[in-house]
C-alpha cells in the first residue's frame, strides 16, 4: 500500500503558518508530513527559513496521527551529530512515536554558514556515514565517547529517550550511495523515481528490505490551482531552482548563486517538469513514477505559500482519493 504524504516547506512559509498547514493536511487525510531543514530559501522569492526543530516540535503538538519526518537534516556541518541525536530524541517524546530522522550529505547554501570548508561528495558521503554512527550510539541511553575521523564526542549520553526507537531514513543518489547507505540506514529517501535505487537497496547485505520492514520515500512538485497560468508563474517565481539538478545544487552557496543559475529557466520549462494547474489526473500520472519505480511513501509539494489553504480545502481530498485509487 502507497501512503502519500504532505511536504511543509520551511522555504516558503513562516513557522506559524506551517503549523496551520500541519493540521490542515492532517484534517484532509494525508499519511505522514516532511519538513525540510534549511538556513535559507533557495530563491529570494520564497522569503522563509523558520528553524525547522522548533516548527517540528510545535507541529507535534498540533497533529496527533500523521507521521512526521525531516527531509533532510544534515548532521555533519552545521549541526553536529550529538546535537541531531538529542534533537531527535526530544522529538520523537513529543511525536510518541510519529517521528523518522531524514538525514542526508546537505547543500552548500544551508552549510556554508557556520564558516566551515565545504567537502567533496566523497567526504560529505564519510561524514553522513561517521555521524550516524554516532547518533545510532547515543540513542542507546549509553554514555559515549568517540573519536572518529571526522567528529569527536566527549561523555555524551541523551537523558530524555523515546519509547519507541527513532528510526532514520539516508537521502541516496547513484549506486555507490547506495552500497555505501543501505547497510546504515531503516529506510530510503529518494530524490527522484528511479527504480533502481529500490532495487540496488533491496540487493546490498545487511539492508532492510524496501516493501517488508522499511519504506522508500520519494517527493514531488507540484503547482496545482484552479487557473493553469497562474500555476506556471507561481512555479516558475518558486521552483524554478529545480533547473540545475542536484548534483549543481548542492555546490550553490547562496540564493544569489541560485538566482544566477536558473536565470535562463523559462516558464514552459518549469510547465514541461511540474504538473501546473487544475488537471488532478496530470498530477495522478506524475505522481505514479514514485509508486511505479517501487517507492512506498511519497510526498507532495504544494508550491508557494499562496493559495495553500485553498489547495488543502478544495484539492487536496480530491487528489488523495485520486492517488490512493490509482496506486492501491
Amino acid at each position: 500500500m502507497t501512503n502519500f504524504g504532505y511536504t511543509l516547506m520551511t522555504e516558503q512559509s513562516g513557522p506559524r503558518q506551517l503549523v496551520d498547514y500541519a493540521v490542515g493536511a492532517e484534517r484532509v487525510g494525508f499519511d505522514f508530513e516532511v519538513m525540510s531543514d534549511h538556513y535559507s530559501p533557495w530563491l529570494v522569492e520564497q522569503g522563509h527559513a523558520p528553524y525547522a526543530w522548533s516548527t517540528l516540535g510545535a507541529v507535534a503538538q498540533a497533529t496527533s496521527r500523521v507521521g512526521l519526518m525531516t527531509y533532510v537534516t544534515c548532521p555533519t556541518i552545521r549541526y553536529h551529530p550529538a546535537v541531531v541525536a538529542q534533537k531527535a530524541a526530544t522529538l520523537q517524546c513529543l511525536a510518541e512515536g510519529r517521528f523518522t530522522l531524514g538525514l542526508g550529505s546537505g547543500e552548500s547554501l544551508n552549510e556554508h554558514v557556520v564558516g566551515e570548508r565545504w567537502p567533496s561528495l566523497r567526504q560529505r558521503q564519510e561524514m553522513l556515514l561517521e555521524a550516524v554512527e554516532i547518533i545510532r550510539a547515543l540513542h542507546t541511553g549509553d554514555l559515549v565517547d568517540h573519536s572518529g575521523q571526522h567528529f569527536q564526542v566527549d561523555s555524551a549520553r541523551i537523558w530524555d529517550l523515546p519509547d519507541d526507537a527513532v528510526e532514520i531514513g539516508l537521502a541516496v543518489a547513484g549506486e555507490r550511495a547506495v552500497e555505501a547507505f543501505a547497510p546504515y540506514g531503516d529506510h530510503l529517501i529518494g530524490v527522484e523515481p528511479d527504480a533502481d535505487l529500490v532495487t540496488g537497496w533491496n540487493g546490498v547485505d545487511g539492508a532492510r528490505r524496501i516493501g517488508e520492514d522499511a519504506r522508500a520515500i520519494g517527493q514531488i512538485p507540484i503547482c496545482w490551482d484552479p487557473d493553469e497560468e497562474t500555476a506556471i508563474r507561481r512555479a516558475h517565481e518558486q521552483f524554478r531552482w529545480f533547473g540545475g539538478g542536484w548534483s549543481v545544487n548542492a555546490d550553490l552557496p547562496t540564493p544569489a548563486g541560485f538566482a544566477g543559475a536558473t536565470q535562463f529557466v523559462r516558464h514552459e520549462d518549469v510547465a514541461d517538469a511540474i504538473p501546473c494547474g487544475p488537471d488532478l489526473d496530470r498530477i495522478v500520472e506524475a505522481v505514479s513514477a514514485y509508486w511505479k519505480a517501487g517507492f512506498t511513501d511519497i510526498a507532495i509539494v504544494q508550491i508557494g505559500d499562496e493559495g495553500q489553504d485553498r489547495f488543502l480545502q478544495q484539492a487536496a481530498p480530491r487528489l488523495l482519493d485520486a492517488l490512493r485509487a490509482a496506486a492501491n
